[in-house]
């Protein structure tokens, strides 16, 4: 299936990170509820409506159950993001992987059907002159990602190594990457 005559359709699971405690936040994210959904339904939601095959949580300060999901346990939560990446990369099987931390809820859809539709094995949502999320990378680079994902860190440093390999998707009129650090930042 093509979105265009020029790209076929990479075929994806979504990974959403989802295993932080929520320190500044003061209490684990995935389980915050905004517009009447939780965080970890509404980033899986975005994922599935975006064209992914398939959707891992990754959890860890609290266990998740989430509906039209498989739902994987990163020990190692409290290392940091880097962690919970390598944790859902290894439980994908699909060419490629699209990336969302659950702290984005004003993500759009439309953003990871450009990033499947980019026909780029490495892809990267920009929003004016910032990139964001979501993230896709084909399976080819999950080795590395995980080699350089460390702490907080997640694919950035491998992504900054890659930048000519990396394509930079406009995603402006799709929604916000805004994250959620405090529950003021949900009231706006």
């Amino acid at each position: 299936m093509s979105t265009d005559s020029t790209h076929p359709r990479t075929e994806a699971a979504g990974v959403v990170l989802a295993a932080g405690a929520g320190r500044r936040f003061g209490r684990p994210k995935a389980e915050v509820l905004f517009e009447g959904e939780r965080l970890v339904d509404r980033a899986v939601r975005l994922l599935r409506d975006g064209g992914c095959v398939r959707v891992v949580v990754v959890s860890g300060a609290v266990a998740l159950r989430v509906e039209n999901a498989t739902v994987v346990h990163n020990r190692d939560w409290a290392g940091g993001m880097g962690s919970s990446l390598v944790t859902g990369l290894r439980a994908v099987h699909e060419s490629a992987a699209v990336v969302v931390p659950v702290d984005m809820p004003w993500l759009g859809p439309d953003a990871v059907r450009r990033l499947l539709g980019s026909g780029a094995r490495l892809a990267v949502a920009t929003y004016g002159d910032r990139s964001g999320h979501p993230v896709l990378l084909g399976s080819e680079h999950f080795p590395a990602v995980a080699a350089t994902a460390v702490g907080d860190i997640g694919a950035r440093t491998f992504l900054a190594a890659n930048r000519t390999l990396v394509q930079y998707v406009p995603c402006d009129d799709t929604g916000s990457p805004d994250d959620a650090d405090t529950p003021q930042d949900l009231i706006r």
